[in-house]
């Protein structure tokens, strides 16, 4: 027998058109570590959570748990922001920019809150979106003061869930039998020329009479509005619903209703909160 055959490496005894498989085993530091991951992966599914039940997961000896460290950690800075947010609470929000401390962290907690609440319509950066009010500019429905906008926060505008406090206005749909074709076409025109924006189409003198005899009760005889009521002003170029001839007919036909939630009534805002969202979104530029 020839060296060769002594070091020659046994075969499984398989072949395929000539091709043997070669019998060579495993080194066996690679499986006793192979049969450790075995022993470790069954110690981690006794002492941890690991098997998920139909409710719930297998709860393991040593009881750990992520959402209960998760649950002690905000508790615990729960308990250390606890003064200054019974101050955020309780601040006259006039005088809040006065107090540094509790003014900076109702910034920082009200930027948080809008990202997590406020973001989906009005944006990440609060520049809004057609429907959405803009919270960057001057242009505040109901007023842009602090207060007003924490009133509007708490309450929200034409929901259900506050119905007595809601901010709350209505525009008609004209062209639901309030309006002809033409009376819309017309006064839309002459909406539009208000804010010096040029029309294709209407008589815009016929649709300053249209105009008048409908809509100055509300936007007032000049088109500048009334916030009070919620009525916006029309000579600008803030357009809530847009401005193209086609916006804005549809917003004369069919009467827009946006809606905005009544987070004061919502289990996760409390006085510290709607506060910060009212302070962050009044530093954002806009606020009066």
């Amino acid at each position: 027998m020839s060296k060769d055959d002594h070091n020659k490496v046994n075969t499984t005894g398989h072949e395929w058109d000539g091709i043997e498989e070669y019998n060579n085993p495993l080194p066996r530091w690679w499986v006793w570590i192979f049969y450790a991951t075995i022993i470790w992966g069954i110690g981690y599914s006794i002492a941890y959570p690991a098997w998920p039940l139909v409710k719930s997961a297998t709860p393991g000896l040593l009881g750990f748990s992520t959402r209960a460290n998760v649950a002690a950690d905000i508790e615990t800075f729960e308990a250390m922001n606890g003064e200054v947010e019974a101050q955020l609470a309780s601040a006259d929000l006039t005088t809040l920019a006065d107090n540094p401390d509790v003014y900076n962290y109702a910034i920082q907690s009200g930027r948080a809150t809008f990202a997590t609440y406020c973001s989906q319509c009005h944006g990440s950066g609060a520049a809004g979106a057609v429907g959405y009010p803009n919270l960057l500019d001057n242009d505040w429905l109901w007023g842009g003061d602090i207060e007003e906008i924490a009133f509007t926060i708490r309450h929200g505008v034409r929901n259900t869930e506050d119905e007595d406090n809601a901010r709350f206005s209505e525009m008609p749909a004209f062209g639901d039998d309030y309006l002809t074709d033409d009376e819309i076409t017309n006064v839309v025109a002459y909406v539009r020329s208000l804010a010096g924006l040029e029309n294709e189409h209407g008589d815009v003198a016929e649709g300053a009479v249209v105009f008048e005899d409908n809509c100055a009760s509300c936007h007032m005889e000049d088109g500048t509005g009334d916030r009070a009521q919620g009525a916006p002003n029309l000579t600008d170029a803030i357009w809530l619903f847009g401005s193209s001839p086609e916006q804005v007919e549809q917003s004369v036909r069919v009467g827009p209703y946006g809606v905005m939630p009544a987070w004061g009534m919502n289990e996760n805002f409390d006085d510290a909160k709607i506060n910060a969202v009212a302070a962050y979104v009044h530093q954002l530029g806009g606020g009066e």
